[in-house]
């Protein structure tokens, strides 16, 4: 039987056309009648379709044969971390001797272990010492890339990419290398040099991550009209991908087009009801459209997946204080205070709310806690002034009066205020 007719060559056949059961009686053969060398093939085969098991059993009947074939130790490395079996990878591949042909590979191969181990230092030196064995081996450089971009060490993933390029390798394993520059640029914050890779890529050759994160970029460059243009298209190749869309609101935010940012936000929620960026746009863009129960609606609907979402909160916080529903801002904002990383915020909304509610004791408490936050903020100086003098501790009062008119002298009426309490000798 020719290798054209082998039963190697009819099995895969069988698979690619969805037959497997004719497909095991074909394996079954080719283990019995193959030559060697077309069971290595097959194996190859079956490993790249993800037929592990039917690969190992070739490689291990192989391996007996050809005790000092390290390359099959490597195979059967590469199968084992595959399934999750680190011990025998690790015996495979300490079985390969330094001296051996497969050792560049085996150090490969064992870098990908220890990675997924979380051994990352052990992973980089496996892969460092590949490197000094073949330094100029092209698998080697790309393996070191894809660890450093890995480890979000991006100015180094990016010399070796650029490495490959200047060899006239500008893709490996299907990875295109100037798309991996752009985004390590962009992770690194270097949206400079980012955007001048991405925008050297093809429009067709733009994969939906790399569009998103040229539309990103754009954000930052603060290049709106392009954000919106990239976005845009990225919307309409795909609809569902859920991270394009608080960039997009914003984006068009930014250039004041705000029913459009609202529809945008609207249609990424539907997307992706648990987003909690975009149910705070949506509902500061209801605000800004005037629509305060939408807005109201989109900042519980929030809190409501995440109570601890303080942004959300302290932003409905603020929207109850401005249309004095002190009631539901106090049951809001008093779940909060205890909480070491409160916003100072909230302890001013509370302190506010419970005035209005004509509950001094509760305002003072909360006038005391914001106070060393506000010294220097006119907004809260003025009232607080009011609330301690009404409450008849007019020592705090002046002081209060004070910095408010350090930062407003201009202030007459104010200032006639601390003149005849001067005169009263506070």
């Amino acid at each position: 039987m020719s290798e054209a007719n082998s039963y190697s060559e009819q099995m895969l056949d069988a698979l690619q056309s969805g037959q497997l059961d004719e497909a095991n009686k074909l394996y079954a053969w080719a283990l019995r009648k193959d030559d060697d060398n077309t069971l290595y093939n097959l194996a190859e085969q079956l490993y790249g379709l993800g037929f592990n098991k039917k690969a190992q059993r070739i490689y291990e009947n192989l391996l007996k044969q050809y005790p000092n074939e390290d390359e099959l130790r490597t195979s059967l490395a590469d199968i084992a971390i595959d399934e999750d079996d680190l011990d025998a990878a690790t015996d495979y591949l300490n079985s390969v001797s330094p001296s051996s042909p497969a050792y560049l590979q085996s150090l490969l191969v064992a870098a990908d272990l220890y990675q997924s181990e979380e051994l990352f230092e052990v992973s980089e030196q496996k892969l460092l010492a590949a490197e000094r064995l073949a330094p100029d081996e092209p698998v080697v450089l790309f393996a070191l890339g894809e660890f450093y971009f890995m480890m979000r060490e991006y100015q180094k993933a990016i010399a070796y990419y650029l490495d490959l390029i200047k060899r006239g390798i500008p893709k490996m394993e299907d990875v295109d290398l100037v798309s991996r520059i752009g985004v390590a640029y962009a992770n690194a914050g270097k949206f400079e040099q980012a955007v001048g890779y991405l925008e050297q890529i093809h429009q067709g050759d733009l994969t939906p991550d790399v569009r998103f994160q040229l539309g990103f970029v754009y954000t930052q460059l603060k290049e709106n009209a392009k954000a919106i243009e990239t976005f845009g298209q990225l919307q309409e190749e795909d609809p569902s991908y859920a991270s394009l869309y608080p960039f997009l609101a914003q984006a068009l935010t930014d250039e004041n087009r705000l029913e459009e940012a609202y529809k945008v936000a609207q249609q990424g929620l539907a997307i992706d009801e648990y987003n909690q960026d975009l149910y705070g746009q949506a509902a500061n863009l209801a605000l800004r459209l005037q629509d305060e129960s939408a807005a109201e609606d989109y900042f519980k609907r929030g809190l409501a997946l995440d109570p601890d979402n303080q942004t959300l909160m302290l932003q409905l916080s603020n929207l109850y204080v401005q249309r004095q529903q002190d009631v539901a801002n106090v049951d809001l904002a008093s779940q909060y205070v205890q909480n070491d990383q409160v916003d100072p915020q909230v302890y001013w909304n509370l302190a506010v709310s419970y005035t209005r509610l004509e509950e001094p004791d509760q305002a003072q408490t909360y006038y005391d806690a914001a106070r060393p936050y506000f010294e220097t903020n006119t907004d809260f100086l003025k009232p607080a002034f009011y609330f301690y003098r009404a409450q008849g501790d007019i020592d705090a009062a002046v002081d209060l009066l004070r910095n408010y008119l350090k930062l407003q002298p201009d202030d007459e009426e104010m200032a006639a205020e601390l003149e005849d309490y001067e005169d009263q000798g506070y």
